[in-house]
């Protein structure tokens, strides 16, 4: 079992900056990918970001590449999502996932259903 916590979200303006942390139990941390989600209101989930189990590797959505950054300390057990340049588009509710049958990004990463376990979310407002 993994539980997975998430924080650091809130209201900012355009422009702005926020981190979210996502904090894991366990003592496998290091050897799954995580990744972000996040839903707006009225539509479906989408992929945003995923990391490897040792964080050498990223993958990333067109719509956050180059504004998003994904890392994780596996000494403190967390990912951490840094969301720069935000957009009233990334107005959503954010989660965090692990994939504990993936220690490497493969095809599907970006995918749900790939992720067996997932945070209760935190919600990003972007005001324009």
């Amino acid at each position: 079992q993994v539980q997975l916590v998430e924080s650091g979200g809130g209201l900012v303006q355009a422009g702005g900056s926020l981190r979210l942390s996502c904090a894991a139990s366990g003592r496998t941390f290091s050897s799954y990918v995580m990744g972000w989600f996040r839903q707006a209101p009225g539509k479906e989930r989408e992929f945003v970001a995923a990391i490897t189990g040792s964080g050498g590797g990223t993958y990333y959505a067109d719509s956050v590449k180059d504004r998003f950054t994904i890392s994780r300390d596996n000494a403190k057990n967390t990912v951490y999502l840094q969301m720069n340049s935000l957009k009233p588009e990334d107005t959503a509710v954010y989660y965090c996932a692990a994939d504990r049958n993936s220690r490497f990004i493969s095809e599907g990463q970006n995918q749900s259903s790939r992720y067996d376990y997932w945070g209760q979310g935190t919600q990003v407002t972007v005001s324009s």
